[in-house]
């Protein structure tokens, strides 16, 4: 069993105070939603969680079984869905997809690409270059290249950013079954969306 808490996280940048004393715990499965007005700090609280941002105080701590997971191991326990990421244009979906996971240290077979896609609805696009891809597609993408990871953790910044119909019903049976293995922590004001968590945190001042 993964656990995932925060003790006490604030954060300021320079004179402004963001959010101050966050504290969570959370045991695999569960899931939590971060909610909260735009500026409230969504965005900031999960990218420290990922480990991509420093707090100014409080920390973040992973364990199994109840044994501390060091920093540098925990990335490849997680995977991040952010409208920030970005691919490369030069390159095809599939391409995209084979080249994050040998940075992260996995070779895939052609047919767990393929199948990844098909997961969230991209089936036939994958010889197709990034420049043909729209944005929804692209956020469909990322979802497929977190499917890749097989996290414990999945950390989601605004699940349905330039997703249809299709595609967030598609995100949102992704979400559900995630929650039901792992740890699901994701940032949203739809109410929709909300409802998906067990847990909640509103940063709303």
């Amino acid at each position: 069993m993964i656990i995932i808490s925060a003790e006490n996280l604030s954060m300021r940048f320079g004179l402004r105070g963001v959010f101050k004393d966050i504290s969570f715990r959370l045991a695999s499965p569960s899931s939590l939603t971060v909610t909260g007005p735009n500026g409230s700090g969504k965005s900031t609280l999960l990218k420290i969680i990922a480990g991509l941002l420093v707090p100014t105080s409080g920390r973040v701590r992973m364990e199994s079984d109840s044994d501390e997971i060091k920093a540098e191991s925990r990335r490849k326990l997680m995977a991040m869905v952010s409208p920030e990421m970005n691919f490369y244009d030069e390159l095809t979906g599939a391409e995209n997809l084979e080249f994050f996971m040998k940075a992260s240290g996995s070779r895939l077979k052609p047919e767990e690409i393929e199948e990844a896609l098909n997961e969230v609805g991209l089936q036939g696009r994958g010889d197709d270059y990034l420049k043909a891809y729209s944005s929804g597609m692209r956020m469909r993408l990322k979802y497929a290249l977190a499917i890749l990871k097989q996290p414990e953790i999945m950390i989601v910044d605004e699940p349905s950013t330039n997703l249809d119909a299709s595609g967030r019903k598609i995100i949102y049976d992704l979400m559900h079954r995630h929650q039901q293995n792992g740890i699901l922590i994701f940032a949203t004001n739809e109410d929709d969306e909300i409802a998906i968590a067990n847990e909640r945190i509103n940063l709303a001042r």
